[in-house]
């Protein structure tokens, strides 16, 4: 018999715990503070810190920054509000670093 193959997945760069399903990647084209970044429809295994404002590339939204919740390695962030409505689509979205994520099951 093959060899029985899981979800692909994102997990942590510095610990392993699993945050994210390739399946639930909506864009790559997004930039996070230290490059590159993938826009997901939902993450797992991780904590929400306090919201706050902040002016990124596409205007004004407050988001709050999401941490591994195994190793508290901040990740990326969640989008909680935009103020431009050619930027609701974000609403509830997570911005994983692609610095801060590995792949796994590829």
């Amino acid at each position: 018999m093959g060899e029985v193959v899981g979800p692909r997945l994102y997990s942590c760069c510095n610990c392993r715990n699993h945050v994210a399903l390739h399946d639930d990647i909506i864009s790559k084209a997004f930039q996070g503070r230290n490059g590159r970044a993938f826009l997901f429809s939902h993450a797992m295994n991780v904590s929400i810190g306090p919201k706050e404002d902040r002016n990124l590339m596409t205007g004004l939204h407050t988001v709050a920054d999401v941490y591994c919740l195994d190793c508290h390695e901040v990740l990326g962030w969640k989008y909680e509000r935009a103020y431009e409505e050619s930027q609701k689509y974000k609403e509830g979205k997570f911005i994983l670093e692609k610095s801060k994520i590995d792949k796994e099951n590829w």
